[in-house]
């Protein structure tokens, strides 16, 4: 980040090897620190930002679109799937797959090239989140049965190639609050009984951070399953809140965070340990100090209005068309 006198004239700098995004509130400043770069280094200015990292920037009068189309065509056309059936959800409905699979086993080198292709085209596709997580987690040795799970989200993938990320520009200070969701699976992992924690944070109405990933310990029960994605998510929210005050120069706001079970909420919200919680890692009571000292706020939502469900699980399509569209994933138009 790069700042200059008052907070209108700030000029915000992203670097990624050579090249840089750079956007602020006032056009002269701008201007300014284009020609500060120039003249020291042999630069070029490509303009409004249309494309960047495979990242296509679609800008209109009051939003912002980013898909990654070229690219999920690109994937189809390495893979060999160019002409197959679109599907309408990435994964089956309560599909478990297992390590220990006597399916035969298929080339491990062009798997692992596919599911690492997908697992960049999760940057603007959260609804791809869990199962190319899934997925990912089968490549020492894949079989028959995890590549026709990776070709399922290939067919998925083929019917949403437009599909991306809408962020609307919002007034009043209510729209613009920071808030998360998080949710798990219970032992969702046939070979070692771990779950799955999903965590969704929204600025107003737009998604702006995501995650769906297999949880290191195993928990005795869906209240402690539920507390660890609580603590994940406390670490993340804690972070976007400080990131956010920075970019608005102002102290971090407090998070957010709604959670679907009572239980985990009360063991967040409690500072004594006792049976349930003494055997829980001292590292995911993290989420305890947060609350007390008031860096999050922990509330309840409704298990319908979780919208962090579909990084947890397969959800059937109804539920899954349901919730692609509650978390801002939509065509581009």
């Amino acid at each position: 980040m790069y700042k200059r006198g008052e907070e209108k004239s700030r000029v915000i700098v992203g670097v990624y090897v050579d090249d840089l995004l750079i956007t602020g509130e006032d056009e002269q400043e701008l201007a300014r620190f284009k020609q500060q770069m120039k003249d020291l280094f042999k630069m070029s200015d490509l303009g409004l930002l249309s494309y960047y990292l495979g990242i296509e920037v679609h800008q209109k009068p009051g939003s912002i679109t980013l898909c990654q189309e070229a690219y999920a065509r690109k994937i189809l056309e390495i893979s060999g799937m160019t002409d197959c059936n679109s599907a309408q959800t990435p994964m089956e409905v309560r599909l478990k797959l297992s390590k220990r699979s006597e399916a035969p086993e298929v080339d491990s080198t062009k798997c692992r090239s596919i599911v690492g292709s997908l697992l960049y085209l999760v940057h603007t596709r959260p609804d791809l989140a869990y199962p190319v997580g899934i997925v990912s987690r089968f490549m020492e040795a894949p079989t028959s049965e995890h590549l026709a799970a990776v070709k399922h989200i290939l067919c998925y993938v083929k019917g949403t190639l437009n599909f991306g990320c809408s962020y609307v520009k919002k007034k009043g200070a209510k729209d613009e609050q920071l808030h998360g969701y998080n949710d798990s699976d219970m032992a969702g992992d046939v070979d070692d009984r771990e779950s799955t924690t999903g965590v969704a944070f929204f600025l107003g109405p737009n998604l702006v951070s995501w995650l769906s990933q297999k949880q290191k310990v195993v928990a005795l029960s869906s209240c402690e399953a539920e507390y660890i994605a609580a603590a994940t998510a406390a670490c993340q929210g804690v972070w976007l809140g400080r990131v956010l005050g920075d970019l608005l120069d102002q102290e971090p706001e407090k998070v957010l965070l709604k959670i679907d079970n009572k239980s985990a909420i009360s063991l967040c919200k409690n500072p004594v340990h006792h049976d349930r919680s003494k055997h829980i890692d001292t590292r995911y009571h993290y989420i305890r100090d947060c609350v007390e000292e008031g860096k999050v706020e922990v509330d309840h939502v409704c298990t319908e209005d979780q919208l962090a469900d579909i990084l947890t699980k397969s959800l059937g399509k109804q539920k899954f068309l349901e919730m692609r569209k509650r978390i801002g994933v939509a065509a581009v138009k």
